[in-house]
């Protein structure tokens, strides 16, 4: 039954199929064809417009028409549907499982590369492109790390990343108000088993634990933060 409400509409000449907007869509309503975003259906979009703050062309605006009520029931159901990760159709954001290789598949490695192995699960780990729905945030110990960590740390693989799931970012040079949002919609939607976040001891990197707190307020939970700071010789300065 069609209602007058709120809804979005994408502008194609605008659009430049990057695929934000799909990320930040929970609904699933938008999928990038043929290079544009593209609204699914209009039973899908609950018309909040949270896929504008991420669209960098302006693509997108929420205007008021008639058109099929949002249905929370449909998008469950349409959600269930969809494979994780390919809303963007960009292959970078392809959300993966990686499996860690058998005592049989090691062994018969070569010598020079069994010098180390890494520890990571998933991908993506860019916290913009890891959707809330990500079959690996279920039950997940969360290392939320400023991304100059991974490049400061000699053992980051075995001293932090293993078995949990990372997300990294900058809060220096990116929005904070996305990294808010994405961190609330995964606390809604996932039980977070911990939370550990990793920081430089420059100032800039002090506000990334402050927007994992506001996400964790926004979602209404409460799972302890550890804090852990390392200084540019990748020593840890303070836990």
């Amino acid at each position: 039954m069609q209602v007058k409400r709120k809804i979005i509409q994408i502008n194609e000449e605008l659009c430049n199929g990057c695929g934000l907007c799909a990320e930040a869509c929970s609904e699933g309503a938008i999928r990038i064809v043929n290079g544009k975003a593209k609204l699914v259906a209009e039973k899908y979009c609950d018309g909040l417009g949270m896929c504008i703050g991420e669209c960098p062309e302006g693509a997108i605006t929420v205007i008021e028409k008639d058109a099929d009520e949002f249905d929370p029931e449909a998008v469950e159901a349409y959600l269930k549907t969809q494979e994780p990760g390919m809303e963007c159709g960009c292959p970078s954001s392809y959300v993966r499982e990686l499996k860690p290789e058998t005592p049989c598949q090691k062994a018969n490695q070569p010598v020079h590369q069994k010098s180390g192995v890494s520890a990571l699960t998933h991908w993506p780990v860019q916290i913009r492109l890891i959707p809330a729905t990500a079959p690996f945030l279920k039950n997940a110990r969360l290392l939320v790390a400023a991304d100059c960590t991974c490049v400061a740390l000699q053992n980051l693989h075995d001293d932090y990343l293993n078995e949990r799931v990372v997300m990294i970012g900058c809060p220096k040079f990116d929005d904070p108000e996305p990294y808010i949002q994405k961190f609330a919609d995964i606390f809604r939607n996932n039980t977070i088993k911990e939370i550990t976040v990793l920081v430089m001891e420059v100032p800039c990197c002090s506000g990334l634990p402050m927007l994992v707190k506001k996400g964790l307020d926004i979602a209404g939970k409460a799972i302890p933060i550890r804090k852990i700071v390392i200084n540019t010789k990748g020593e840890v300065i303070q836990r």
